[in-house]
């Protein structure tokens, strides 16, 4: 059985709550991802923050990026993924929630992230094929 850490790519960091998404938005460069979970009190998770994120809902809309918390960009509550849970529910909680990134979380603890691509090689062929057909159709 392979897991959501065996695939996972680790260390992930939290943009805070209270950041900005200016501040957000260098950190994906920083870090070269197109994803961040968003932290808030006790480093509880309370969402991802991605590139797109900062594109459409701030920029497109004419807001100052510096003046927008990364936490108000959050979608409802945060979708994860147990660290010890099967590829299958990998599979299964990305086609049901139609996210394309998760947070890898080990108890309460965020370990990692997993992206489409990750689910996607650790996947037989006709299933990685039916998880990015599921996620790309609305």
């Amino acid at each position: 059985m392979t897991t959501a850490r065996e695939i996972m790519s680790g260390g992930a960091e939290c943009v805070g709550a209270h950041d900005s998404a200016l501040e957000a938005a260098r950190k994906l460069k920083e870090l070269g991802v197109g994803a961040l979970p968003i932290c808030g009190e006790n480093n509880r998770l309370t969402g991802v923050i991605t590139d797109r994120d900062i594109v459409v809902k701030v920029l497109g809309t004419g807001l100052n990026p510096a003046e927008v918390e990364a936490g108000s960009l959050a979608q409802g509550e945060a979708v994860t993924i147990g660290a010890d849970d099967d590829v299958d529910e990998v599979f299964a909680t990305m086609t049901s929630h139609k996210v394309r990134r998760l947070p890898v979380i080990d108890g309460k603890q965020l370990v990692g992230m997993v992206a489409l691509a990750d689910a996607a090689r650790a996947l037989k062929s006709p299933d990685a094929g039916k998880l990015v057909e599921a996620l790309s159709t609305d």
